[in-house]
């Protein structure tokens, strides 16, 4: 089994082989690391897309707006400038992209930003949702189909900060938490910082 150096290094290697800058390389060779270690199938979705553009490389994309479109989007450009600019397009809350070449490479990028920004990012496309939590785990409702060659439409929803239980929920848990609270009786008191009526200076 290789180990995640290994997936990184050779990742970065082939890409740079493919006509990718050594900048944007390092960022392939994380972007698949990441995939990897989150159990989705990275190396082969590189490898078909290098195969893909062996004859022709894609065009880079420099500015990131609220609806995306060409003929056809490189998914590693379209993450690089995602996760470049992620800080100015939290404000357009929803993001489109459009006819994006092998979607699951977009993934790690978008990953990454919500690491940046500090709030879970909603990736959709071809019915298959994806939960971006903090760059740490990826959340996925299909485990099954991950052989995407295209996706007509990705939708990149930024979410809002929210914690998964109620009020009354917290509440009650930390009613119990306070029994391991001990009461400051007078003993405690006298051995507290600056007790004591010697000076031992």
């Amino acid at each position: 089994m290789q180990s995640l150096s290994e997936i990184d290094t050779t990742s970065k290697r082939a890409s740079k082989a493919a006509g990718f800058s050594w900048g944007v390389a390092e960022e392939i060779g994380k972007a698949i690391r990441s995939l990897e270690l989150f159990g989705l199938p990275g190396i082969k979705n590189l490898n078909l897309y290098l195969n893909k553009i062996e004859k022709k490389h894609p065009e880079k994309i420099s500015k990131i707006d609220k609806e995306n479109k060409n003929k056809e989007l490189c998914p590693i450009y379209s993450g690089v400038a995602f996760l470049d600019q992620c800080k100015k397009l939290e404000i357009l809350k929803n993001i489109k992209f459009y006819n994006v070449n092998y979607p699951i490479l977009i993934l790690p990028f978008i990953s990454k930003a919500s690491e940046i920004l500090g709030i879970k990012i909603l990736i959709k496309f071809n019915k298959s949702s994806f939960l971006m939590n903090f760059n740490k785990s990826i959340f996925s409702n299909n485990l099954q189909n991950y052989d995407i060659d295209l996706a007509n439409e990705i939708s990149v929803e930024f979410l809002e900060n929210k914690n998964s239980f109620s009020d009354t929920e917290w509440k009650e848990l930390y009613k119990i938490s306070e029994k391991t609270f001990v009461e400051e009786s007078d003993s405690l008191k006298a051995k507290g910082a600056g007790a004591g009526l010697t000076d031992n200076d």
